[in-house]
């Protein structure tokens, strides 16, 4: 998963999404690459071309945190994006591996409990199921067995029928597994993961690949579920703050919609007896 250039990978992939345009020079059919040139961000940070060159050849591996913003802010990236760059050039704490991650606080348990009209889970940062109520474990219920959600995503038969936006889902999801894998680098469940998927899924290379990093916020998630039919929900993501890399996910429906009805019933109907 780790490369010795992860700096210069990250940046030759972002400086190839830049349109030209977008920063006030002139696209069109005389580009040989996509993107800007090395000369152009250099130009527009306010670096050297020969300093700029070094950093994405990685030869240079002390930027400056000024120099880093400039590049940032060229390259356009949003929060997320930038906060990875800092953490690919060592100038932010990286955070290593921690038992306590897979945890469940007693308290927090107790809160999945008090969403019985929403489905509320909370995962690791690889994307384990750490804990859900019952209402989300009901909505899981056809990926039985399988407790990581990227590879229920890539790798379960059921996956793109239950998700029908099984697309922007898989690329959210992978977006933010890639700030999970900058957050803590040495994780070796994450690095498993990533190592496996890429191997095994075109699909999770390819998005892996573009090197994007974005955070989970609000999603809008429209599931197909084989006992309830189409259940749409909208989900909000919030960092569980005593537990780095937690996070709890709660999936709301519309009140008194048919996604409601219909996650009310899937709920009944997979109580324990």
């Amino acid at each position: 998963m780790r490369s010795g250039n992860a700096l210069g990978e990250f940046l030759r992939a972002h400086r190839a999404q830049v349109d030209p345009r977008d920063v006030g020079l002139r696209g069109g059919g005389d580009r040989r690459v996509a993107g800007l040139r090395r000369e152009e961000i250099a130009v527009l940070a306010g670096v050297s071309v020969d300093y700029y060159a070094r950093l994405e050849q990685g030869r240079e591996r002390n930027p400056s945190p000024q120099i880093l913003d400039a590049i940032g802010r060229t390259l356009r990236l949003d929060p997320d994006g930038r906060g990875h760059l800092f953490r690919l050039a060592g100038l932010n704490p990286r955070l290593g591996p921690d038992k306590s991650r897979d945890l469940v606080h007693p308290a927090l348990l107790r809160l999945l409990d008090a969403f019985p009209t929403s489905a509320a889970y909370v995962l690791n940062p690889a994307f384990d199921v750490l804990a859900t109520n019952s209402v989300a474990a009901a909505l899981l219920s056809p990926f039985a067995g399988t407790t990581n959600m990227v590879r229920v995503l890539f790798q379960h038969p059921r996956a793109r029928a239950v998700f029908l936006d099984w697309a922007t889902l898989t690329e959210n999801t992978v977006h933010a597994l890639r700030l999970g894998a900058g957050l803590f680098p040495d994780d070796p469940e994450i690095q498993a993961l990533v190592a496996d998927l890429r191997q095994s899924s075109p699909e999770f290379r390819a998005l892996w690949e573009d090197q994007s990093v974005r955070g989970l916020t609000r999603l809008f998630k429209v599931f197909h579920h084989p006992d309830a039919g189409r259940i749409e929900l909208t989900y909000q993501t919030f960092d569980v703050r005593d537990a780095p890399g937690q996070q709890l996910l709660v999936g709301t429906p519309e009140p008194g919609s048919r996604s409601a009805e219909a996650l009310a019933y899937l709920a009944a109907v997979h109580t324990p007896a």
